[in-house]
């Protein structure tokens, strides 16, 4: 039979040993408040003088106490628990006098490390923030006070040694037009930073927050065709390549087939002709995506004499951009082709994005030496929009760039609790 060790302590013995207090502090008293189901433990500093100037280290004596001040603790059982104590301030020389720090919980929070810790948790795990404060009895306030200290402590703890694949991406943020954007880790899956704004004065203050020797190890960077991401990347990153994302290309010719159908349909409307009626899903989705009875009614249309049946091909044909030629140079080629075949079909939509593709023909070829998207960037904004439904909206993009980080960085957020 294994061995049984027990021993009994006193309360304020226990207490000083689970909140690791240290040879400087120890417990007076311990207060149980029956109807309000909470437990006060008044600690007490022990030493006389010696204490150490938190701004420089030196040790000094003891100029006074401060206020008696409140931290919330884990429960204890059923009982919310809160540590008091009234801090000593070192008489510091050079920095007059200052509130020395103490080891259970950060300076001027109410709250020590363990029940940050355990905040931090809650809130990672429960489906809505709200959720969180009703499990911990906390407002909102507090727990975006808590998110906001640990999103800043994760961020001075972070390491950007190397982001050789970054993504650079934009979302709504409020009605009329405001929007956010984000700089992602590809390889991570992580946001690096978010900014309130897309204009390229936004996008050089995104880059600012990767440190300049990463920026020299950004081999490239997945984005769309937005002139100010690329006038930003390109001074802040000018040897990494930009590669223009494929699914936003894809959009734009969508864009141009769906125009081209529109327009053909009112066309053939005025005649009696309602073949194109209810039909734009299905010029917009992929043959494979379809189901069988959508596939059915694909079939009878996309081989006619139509206007919208060349656009979908013209459309189809570029798929095979990004997986038909061997390397660039023949990519190249096959964009040279389908861009001539596009010019000469005089449909105006689909000229409208052959000649836009061929602007930026460049930035197209580099996906042959980084085939990158913002793939990663689109699942990123998936948990953004989740977040800000989950939230019904942000009033202040603080606080919306807090979250972000918060879910979406990977950061180190709990607390030190050694």
């Amino acid at each position: 039979m294994p061995s049984r060790f027990s021993t009994r302590i006193s309360e304020g013995a226990f207490f000083e040993a689970v909140l690791k207090l240290g040879p400087e502090w120890e417990v007076t008293e311990i207060s149980i408040f029956e109807e309000s189901k909470r437990i006060e433990i008044a600690l007490g500093f022990r030493r006389e003088t010696g204490v150490k100037c938190p701004d420089c280290g030196r040790t000094c004596a003891i100029y006074d106490h401060g206020q008696e001040r409140q931290w919330r603790h884990l429960d204890t059982m059923q009982y919310e628990t809160r540590l008091r104590a009234r801090l000593p301030r070192a008489d510091c020389p050079e920095h007059g006098p200052q509130t020395v720090r103490v080891s259970w919980a950060d300076p001027k929070t109410r709250f020590t490390h363990l029940f940050e810790a355990q905040a931090i948790e809650v809130l990672e795990n429960a489906r809505s923030i709200v959720q969180a404060c009703h499990l911990l009895r906390i407002g909102w306030g507090t727990a975006d006070a808590i998110m906001g200290r640990a999103v800043k402590r994760g961020l001075e703890r972070r390491s950007l040694e190397a982001l050789p694949r970054v993504g650079m991406d934009e979302k709504s943020f409020r009605k009329g037009h405001r929007y956010i954007t984000t700089l992602n880790d590809l390889d991570r899956g992580r946001v690096i930073e978010v900014v309130e704004g897309r204009t390229e004065a936004d996008a050089d203050r995104l880059w600012e927050a990767v440190p300049e020797t990463t920026r020299g190890t950004v081999e490239a960077v997945a984005m769309d065709m937005w002139q100010a991401f690329e006038n930003a990347t390109l001074k802040a990153v000018p040897s990494a390549e930009i590669v223009h994302d494929k699914f936003h290309i894809s959009k734009h010719l969508n864009e141009g087939v769906n125009r081209v159908r529109a327009e053909e349909h009112g066309t053939l409307a005025r005649r009696g002709d309602d073949r194109l009626k209810g039909t734009r899903w299905l010029w917009l989705r992929g043959e494979e995506n379809l189901t069988d009875s959508q596939y059915e009614k694909f079939s009878d249309i996309k081989d006619a004499e139509l206007k919208t049946s060349k656009a979908w091909l013209i459309k189809e044909a570029f798929r095979f951009f990004w997986s038909v030629p061997r390397d660039r140079v023949h990519a190249e080629e096959y964009f040279r082709d389908w861009y001539r075949h596009t010019i000469y079909s005089k449909l105006e939509p689909m000229k409208k994005v052959a000649r836009m593709l061929k602007a930026r023909l460049h930035h197209l070829l580099t996906w042959w030496s980084h085939p990158i998207t913002n793939a990663v960037s689109e699942g990123l904004n998936s948990k953004i929009q989740s977040i800000k439904s989950a939230a019904r909206g942000f009033h202040s993009f603080k606080s919306y760039r807090t979250r972000i980080l918060f879910f979406c960085g990977k950061l180190d957020l709990t607390p030190n609790l050694t």
